[in-house]
């Protein structure tokens, strides 16, 4: 497959979107090209990740939690241009899902060791992808946030004033 072909998704991620062709370029050229067949799995769950992937065709299912995946089971489909793992090739970490290819699926795979190797000799790219990081960071914990003051809004409750009853009780309690 030309190197432009493998290029385009890159352009669709937000992870990517801002880089030179040059860079684009080059980390295609450093990525690894794999074929995996139905049934085959691109990552798997509680397993450790050294990469992210990038589906150029084919598409995938997120499979549940007790493996069952029958049309029935089937979880969320996994489409083309989807970025599997991401942060997998910055640091490591431990796969939370298993994801299963359908059919034949056409993937790039970035590998930690490559991507880093790529940062050190270009700066500049370590500079977005950190940039990129920071700015979900700040989004989360403003979701988080969010998420915090309506938990607290929810479990105050009211201060009602106290009933002619609430007050004679108190007043004999006393």
């Amino acid at each position: 497959m030309a190197i432009d072909a493998l290029v385009k998704p890159l352009l669709a991620l937000p992870l990517f979107r801002g880089l030179t062709p040059l860079q684009l370029t080059e980390i295609v050229r450093r990525a690894e090209r794999i074929i995996y067949r139905p049934g085959d799995a691109l990552i798997t769950e509680n397993q450790r990740s050294d990469a992210a992937i990038i589906i150029i065709s084919g598409n995938c299912v997120r499979i549940d939690d007790n493996g069952d995946t029958s049309q029935k089971s089937r979880g969320e489909v996994v489409p083309e241009g989807a970025l599997i793992a991401e942060l997998a090739m910055l640091i490591e970490l431990i796969h939370t899902t298993t994801i299963i290819a359908q059919g034949p699926v056409k993937a790039l795979r970035l590998t930690r060791q490559r991507i880093l190797e790529l940062m050190e000799s270009d700066p500049a790219l370590a500079q977005h992808f950190s940039a990129c990081i920071i700015s979900r960071l700040k989004l989360l914990a403003k979701d988080l946030k969010a998420i915090d003051t309506r938990v607290d809004d929810a479990t105050i409750a009211p201060q009602l004033p106290p009933t002619r009853a609430d007050q004679a009780a108190a007043a004999q309690a006393s």
